[in-house]
């Protein structure tokens, strides 16, 4: 997942909520930290949807429980991971299908090119001593080893050349804090300023791992380390400590795919998109990111499968490789607008579920209405009607949200890039939860949405089914409702 942005400014007052409505916020504890219980809600105004209430008790969340352990067992099978190009994702893609031809759907694999990247070994030594590190995905590789001094940027975060204005980087190894930019930004911006590597230190507990997004020729070998690690890197550096970073590589060209399906029923002209990443990272088995999205719009699948008398089509789509750079999602719209660039037109709207089942949950629906957040691309027309669909349902069942930034930093980029509308829900990443927000959903203050993000401990053991069970049902609702119109969103 691409982290959004997330701020508990969809003030208590506006939902019909306050502090003293809610009660004390409790804990659901299954994992550390301790998810939150919901909240007590005040009664619900009238209900707007009733259409879509059949669908919402078939989507039961035993079921999406089920899904989530297979992709566990999954995972366990095959080497604790189930990343693109590995038999855990192949075995996570079959698992999908045959639930999805059960249903009596005709599944689709969508085959592209990605590059693969792979850490055959890695060292760092300081003044001899071994240093622990993680690196970034499509870093170049150092198979000779560089030894250099440590250097710093005058803004610690090193983001463009600026950062860089006046320091003598050259054949040094640069030393930079994340946050403010890209990981690619960083890199390229020590390249640029004659560094011979990069190492991240991290901005917030626990390990940092992530991706340089694709090769490219300005960026320089890139690893990243703990925050303790930097402050110690810091600490040490000056002319008479140098650090030796080794790093041995497999970069090549490999295919993997998508999965597609989509309901007999409905018209083909104007479809509802609905989709989620199968793929994890490769250092755990990724149930929350994003098993839980896959497994939510799978049973949602499962039971629009029932529904025969829709007026437009439903498409699903599980996509590969995002986690190394939205690969997946963006091959489908680049094929379609170079096969068929009709066919675009013909998406009424698409829906994006990446992360739904925090452990220290807030529910954050994307921001297109900029009510909270100006959005830093652009935001499509019926983007925000999309966006109601979501937040009347929970205004109407009393359940407290918030917005999360309309960004793009998931699959719903390439979507947006071409015009189509998009929203979407998650429930955070390694952002940290405000007061605001465990006064509307309960939980630890100060604590990550999810401390396991790209950690193997994104099990089973530390997803919050509640969550899950609570977008679920967002998702039926809105999945059902653009089933039977788009009206709001295109005029259809």
């Amino acid at each position: 997942m691409r982290v959004h942005r997330r701020t508990a400014t969809a003030a208590l007052a506006v939902i019909g909520l306050t502090a003293a409505t809610l009660g004390p916020a409790g804990l659901m504890a299954s994992a550390a930290p301790t998810p939150p219980e919901p909240p007590t809600a005040t009664p619900a105004p009238k209900n707007p949807t009733q259409a879509s209430q059949k669908i919402r008790k078939q989507v039961r969340p035993e079921n999406i429980e089920a899904h989530l352990r297979a992709f566990q067992e999954i995972a366990d099978k095959n080497n604790g991971n189930r990343a693109v190009g590995t038999s855990g994702y192949e075995h996570s893609a079959r698992y999908v299908e045959a639930v999805l031809r059960k249903a009596g759907y005709r599944t689709q694999r969508q085959h592209f090119e990605y590059t693969h990247d792979e850490v055959k070994s890695s060292k760092l030594t300081v003044a001899g001593k071994t240093v622990a590190h993680q690196v970034l995905s499509y870093s170049p590789a150092a198979k000779e080893g560089i030894t250099g001094q440590f250097v710093q940027p005058k803004v610690i975060t090193g983001c463009d050349a600026a950062a860089w204005s006046g320091i003598n980087a050259k054949e040094k190894i640069a030393v930079v804090q994340r946050g403010g930019c890209s990981f690619s930004a960083k890199s390229s911006a020590a390249g640029a300023a004659g560094a011979a590597a990069l190492i991240v230190y991290n901005n917030g507990d626990g390990e940092l791992n992530g991706t340089l997004g694709k090769v490219d020729q300005t960026h320089v070998p890139t690893i990243t380390v703990t925050k303790a690690v930097g402050a110690d890197l810091i600490k040490e550096s000056g002319p008479q400590v140098e650090a030796t970073l080794v790093l041995d590589k497999l970069t090549e060209k490999r295919r993997t795919f998508n999965i597609l399906a989509e309901t007999k029923a409905g018209r083909a002209d104007n479809v509802a998109l609905v989709g989620a990443h199968l793929d994890s990272v490769p250092q755990g088995p990724g149930i929350n990111d994003n098993a839980s999205g896959s497994a939510s719009i799978l049973e949602v699948a499962v039971q629009m499968a029932k529904q025969k008398g829709i007026t437009n089509k439903v498409r699903f789509a599980w996509w590969g490789a995002e986690e190394i750079g939205l690969l997946g999602s963006t091959h489908y719209v680049e094929d379609m607008k170079k096969k068929d660039p009709e066919s675009l037109k013909k998406i009424a709207a698409y829906l994006n579920f990446d992360m739904v089942g925090s452990p220290n949950y807030s529910i954050g629906v994307y921001d297109a209405d900029q009510s909270t957040h100006e959005a830093p691309v652009n935001v499509p027309e019926g983007s925000i009607q999309t966006e109601s669909i979501f937040t009347d349902y929970f205004d109407s069942v009393g359940q407290p949200w918030i917005d999360s930034e309309f960004n793009g930093r998931s699959d719903y980029q390439a979507f947006i890039e071409n015009g189509i509308p998009a929203s979407g829900i998650d429930t955070g990443a390694d952002g940290k939860k405000s007061k605001g927000e465990v006064l509307m959903f309960g939980g630890v203050e100060g604590a990550p949405y999810d401390g396991n993000y790209h950690t193997p401990k994104d099990s089973m053991a530390n997803v919050n089914m509640h969550a899950v069970d609570v977008i679920s049902d967002a998702i039926a609702h809105t999945v059902f409702t653009m089933a039977n119109s788009t009206k709001d969103i295109n005029g259809r």
